[in-house]
Order: structure tokens, then sequence, then C-alpha cells
């Protein structure tokens, strides 16, 4: 009779306590995939930018405007490669619920300092460039709503008014679309020529969101980010500069510490495991006191009782938790498919799994810790004369 065949036998001794011990895993676990996995694609994706980009924005606060008077002066800088431009348009197509990521961009020089980031066909690029009653769409955003090259769309803004119509719509041709040249990049957005923007909005005028300049490596960006905030300091709109990377994760803090409402989540989740399963594990290990001192006295090595009975803590633990992740995988691919690629990376990745297997391996070792060490120090006589 082999070991696993007795620790497999213990575990299901109680079907349904066992099944309801599995199923407080699983939630768990399915809670952890689901939550960690959208943690990684946001960390994944602002890790995976280039290092050599800086972003200029007021020191205040991102939100509000810089002169447009500041671009020019940055690309003189010494170490400065490109520059280019954007501003926050607070779009939507229809309704004011069915937010889109909008810029107001200057095209050639944008698509100059992203050129690694997005696939665009040159004639489409060109036209776009040319063109500044049209936009560039990236790829989700043209699958979600059907767009195609061509196609003249009203785009509306929750923020700025038209003076040339007076109404808050755009309308604008679709130049091009923008696929993802790697992974970890979006193309849930729509880019506009800022140039267009300036002279049609109601307020603001000649200002922008945040610049964003290329260095000529990343070994020159402290200096060249300290020489930009030198150069404005005093001003009426001082500014902040900082590497793409620090500037996006600032974006992302917008919508709370994501990283802290998910370690918070899962903490929980995992402490209300452990009391549950830990305290089940003791009261199972005590209603086979006279079992297990029979074993003993039958000559069962102590270490072979202490491996069983953490044996089955840590079985429990993967029986209940691997069923968890997959689960999460798929509920994670279709949550990825519903938000049209506005988050990109959104899978249950690699890291996410070990991580995860790590949890059960340690959930398995805690829980089933102090029952295989009372299992490990029962004295034979003192349980049969107890029982």
């Amino acid at each position: 009779m082999s070991d696993f065949y007795l620790l497999w036998r213990n575990l299901f001794r109680r079907k349904l306590r066992t099944f309801l011990m599995m199923l407080a895993i699983f939630v768990a676990f399915v809670i952890y995939g689901v939550l960690g996995s959208i943690n990684y694609a946001f960390e994944h994706g602002v890790d995976q930018v280039a290092d050599n980009r800086l972003v200029v924005s007021n020191k205040i606060t991102f939100i509000q405007p810089l002169p447009f008077a500041y671009v020019g002066k940055i690309q003189a800088l010494k170490g400065v490669k490109t520059v280019t431009y954007a501003s926050w348009f607070g779009g939507y197509v229809k309704e004011p619920r069915d937010q889109v990521g909008t810029f107001a961009v200057d095209p050639e020089s944008y698509m100059q300092v992203y050129r690694d980031d997005l696939r665009i066909a040159p004639a489409e690029r060109d036209s776009f460039i040319h063109d500044r009653t049209t936009m560039m769409v990236g790829e989700a955003v043209a699958t979600k709503y059907g767009w195609k090259v061509g196609d003249r769309i009203p785009i509306n803004s929750n923020i700025f008014t038209n003076k040339t119509n007076g109404t808050h719509a755009w309308e604008l041709t679709v130049a091009g679309i923008a696929h993802p040249a790697k992974e970890s990049v979006g193309t849930s957005f729509i880019l506009f020529h800022h140039e267009n923007f300036n002279e049609s909005k109601t307020f603001g005028k000649d200002t922008v969101g945040w610049i964003v300049l290329e260095t000529e490596s990343a070994a020159v960006n402290d200096k060249v980010a300290a020489a930009v905030d030198e150069m404005f300091a005093n001003s009426t709109s001082e500014t902040n500069t900082q590497s793409e990377k620090a500037f996006g994760k600032a974006f992302f803090a917008q919508f709370g510490n994501i990283a802290l409402i998910i370690t918070l989540v899962v903490g929980a989740a995992f402490a209300t495991i452990l009391m549950i399963v830990g305290n089940t594990m003791v009261m199972a290990v005590r209603e086979r006191t006279k079992e297990i001192a029979v074993l003993k006295t039958l000559g069962f090595p102590s270490w072979r009782i202490w491996r069983q009975v953490l044996g089955e803590s840590l079985l429990l633990a993967l029986l209940g938790g691997l069923p968890g992740l997959g689960v999460a995988a798929v509920l994670v691919t279709l949550m990825s498919k519903a938000l049209s690629g506005a988050l990109p990376g959104l899978f249950v990745s690699l890291p996410v799994v070990g991580l995860g297997i790590v949890f059960m391996l340690l959930l398995g070792f805690i829980t089933g810790f102090l029952p295989a060490r009372a299992a490990l120090r029962l004295n034979i006589v003192t349980a049969l004369g107890r029982l």
C-alpha cells in the first residue's frame, strides 16, 4: 500500500468537509488569479516603455497645461533627440460613458517618438500627417466600432467646445489604423491633429498637456531632466520631468493604489482560508489520534506519519488552488476581450501562476505544520489510554 494511497484515502474520508475546504481555496485563488493578472498588466505595460523617453508635465499636477513655447526650448537642449507633445481631449464616441482615450498630438513627431511601439502603413501615416482633419485610430478602437479607413466619425469631448460649430464634437476622417508592435502596447486610443484642436477649442489656446522627449541615450536622462526643470524654475508654469515609466505609474495612480488594493483583498481572502483550513486540519488529525497511535505501534516511523499529515494539507491546497487559477485564466481572457485591448497584456502570466503555486504550497505547509507536528510528537500510551 503506497503512501499516496493512504494520503488520498485519509483526505477524502469525510468528502463533504474536504470539498468545502477545496471550494474555499478555489475561490481564494480565483480572486488571486484575476486581481494578480490585472496588477501584472498595469505594471508590465508601464515597465516595457523605452528607457530613453522623458515626460515633462506641470509641476503642480499633470492635468494642468504647459505653454506651447516650451516645446521649442526643450528641443534646443543638449542631449535631446526628438520632442513631441500631446493634450488630453476627454473623448467619447456616442455617450459620455463610452470613453475613448483621445489625444491631440503633432502627428509627425509623435509617430517618430513612438515608432517602435506602433505599426502603421506608410500610406496611412502620410495621409494622417498631411491632412489635419484626419485621425489615427488604434486597432482596438477600430475593431470595437467597426471603423475603417475613410470613415468620417464625430468625436465628442466632455471638456472642450468646438467654436467652429458650437458643439462638443469634432468630425474627423479615419486616416489609418495603428497596430501594436509589442504585446505590452495598448491600441485603445484616437490621435488627431493638435493644430486643428488648438485653433478650434474655446479655451487653453497655445498650450499642451505634456511634452514627451526622446533623449540620445538613457545615460543622459538625469542631466536632461534637470536641465528642463532648471530652465523653467520660478516661471508661472514650473515643470516636473520624469521617465515615461514614472509618469505612467503616476497616471494609473489616479485610479487608486492598485497594488495595495489587490494585496489587501487577496490577503484578507488568504487569512480567512488559512484559519478555516488550519482549524479543520487540526480537527481531522485529532479524529485520527487512535489510528496514528496504532500505526506507530505497528512500526510506522514518526517521520512517515508526519509526511502523511503534511502531504494531505499540501494536496488539499493544490486540488483547490490549481482549478482556481484555471478558472481565473478563463475569466481574465473574457475580460480582455470585453475591454477590447484597453489593458494590453491582460492574461494569467507565468509569474502570476508561479507565485500562485508558491502561495498554494505555503498555504498547505502552514495549515498542515501544526497537525503534522502534533502527530509526530504523539505518545502511543497516552493516545491509546485517552481513547
